[in-house]
C-alpha cells in the first residue's frame, strides 16, 4: 500500500507548516483551511479512519487528545473555543485515509456542522 499524503507529511518526505510533533503524532496547519486557524493532528502510524483502531491503540488516542489541548493553546484558540472535527469514511467526509483530527477554531463555529 502506498503512502498517503499525511504519512509523507509525518515522515518528512514533502513540506508541511508543522506546529508540533513528537514521536507519536504531528500537527500541521491545513493547506486548505476551512476556519481561522485549521489545524490537523495525524498519528505517526498509519491508522486509516476511526473504524481501524484496535485496543492497542487507547493511549496513543489519549496522547493526541492532550496534544490537541496544548495546540489549541499554542496556536491561540483556547480562551475562546475551538471545534475539533473526525471525519471517518467516505460519507463521514475522509478525503485521505489515513486518521486525522481537525482543530478548527479563530472564529464561531455553526451549528448543526455541514
Amino acid at each position: 500500500m502506498s503512502k498517503t499524503i499525511f504519512q509523507k507529511i509525518a515522515d518528512r518526505e514533502i513540506p508541511a507548516d508543522i506546529v508540533y510533533e513528537d514521536d507519536q503524532c504531528v500537527a500541521f496547519r491545513d493547506v486548505s483551511p476551512k476556519a481561522p486557524t485549521h489545524v490537523l493532528v495525524i498519528p505517526r502510524e498509519p491508522i486509516p479512519s476511526l473504524e481501524h483502531l484496535a485496543e492497542e491503540n487507547a493511549a496513543l488516542l489519549g496522547h493526541i487528545w492532550l496534544v490537541i489541548r496544548d495546540v489549541a493553546r499554542q496556536v491561540g484558540i483556547a480562551e475562546k473555543g475551538y471545534r475539533v472535527v473526525v471525519n471517518c469514511g467516505s460519507d463521514g467526509g475522509q478525503t485521505v485515509d489515513h486518521l486525522h483530527f481537525h482543530i478548527l477554531g479563530g472564529r464561531l463555529m455553526d451549528w448543526p456542522p455541514g
